[in-house]
């Protein structure tokens, strides 16, 4: 009986690995396929999937995919003076600004708004020079992939590059914050939407919407036609097509719209992101 019990347990143990093994994943999609699959089982929460199907999706982008185009982008000339250029500062109410010369073209530094502090304590501001605060520009080709765009941004402590395209023209801007946005959704603050407006376009063609926003603007502004008879505002709609009070970065899809949860607490939720599924 030993000897047949010794015999079976080799055979056991090979196959007990091999179901293990049996339905590893063979590419990423049937690794995202996996970690839906645990989602459902509640071993994973929503939160969580969301940021690791991020994760693993970010290798795909390119920084063309996610910067802020030249069109939108905020410079300072460097021959500005402190008057000149401190309204549009105040104004955009960003950490960090490109410094050009003669041209968009011709990025010279970039600017930290918190080196600007010393000019509360200056008495001649005249003679402030705006390169001798200037910190080093990074350039990164447009079609760099964000994963190793985030490694190099977390090696040498940058925030913000500069992108060229092929003609060695400045295409525009990304920074750190635009990356890890792409593994853990919008990180919001309080200048990202205007507190007079319900909507505010992104870079990228998506769209930041405040669950208060009242159904009839949201048809006015996207030229939809959804109902106001059982709810008054964006988020009573995006709620009920949940059918639950939804947490952070949980998506659903109305009509020709995915709706993704940016913020919301245990009681209601505050804002959305937008994508048009049809461009």
């Amino acid at each position: 009986m030993s000897e047949d019990r010794s015999s079976n347990e080799p055979k056991s143990w090979l196959n007990k690995l091999t179901q293990a093994f049996a339905h590893e994943p063979k590419n990423r999609q049937e690794l995202l396929e996996v970690l839906r699959e645990a989602h459902q089982n509640k071993l994973l929460d929503s939160e969580a999937l969301a940021i690791v199907e991020g994760a693993i999706q970010v290798a795909d982008l390119q920084v063309r995919d996610i910067m802020v185009p030249r069109s939108q982008m905020i410079s300072i000339k460097a021959n500005q003076t402190p008057r000149e250029f401190l309204p549009s500062i105040i104004e955009a109410a960003h950490s960090r600004y490109p410094v050009v010369g003669e041209s968009l073209d011709d990025v010279i530094g970039i600017l930290l708004a918190k080196d600007l502090l010393p000019l509360v304590l200056l008495d001649q501001q005249p003679n402030f020079n705006i390169k001798d605060v200037l910190r080093p520009a990074t350039f990164v080709p447009e079609s760099k992939r964000l994963n190793v765009l985030l490694r190099e941004f977390r090696a040498n402590h940058n925030h913000m590059a500069v992108v060229i395209d092929e003609y060695g023209g400045v295409a525009g801007l990304v920074t750190i914050e635009d990356v890890l946005e792409q593994i853990v959704g919008d990180i919001e603050d309080e200048h990202d939407v205007e507190e007079d407006s319900y909507v505010k376009p992104l870079p990228s063609g998506d769209f930041l919407v405040k669950a208060l926003t009242p159904i009839d603007s949201f048809n006015e502004s996207f030229d939809t036609e959804f109902s106001d008879d059982e709810f008054d505002t964006v988020g009573g709609l995006v709620m009920s097509a949940f059918g639950h009070l939804p947490k952070r970065n949980e998506v659903t899809e109305i009509g020709e719209f995915r709706f993704r949860v940016l913020n919301a607490d245990s009681r209601r939720i505050h804002l959305l992101r937008l994508t048009p599924l049809v461009r």
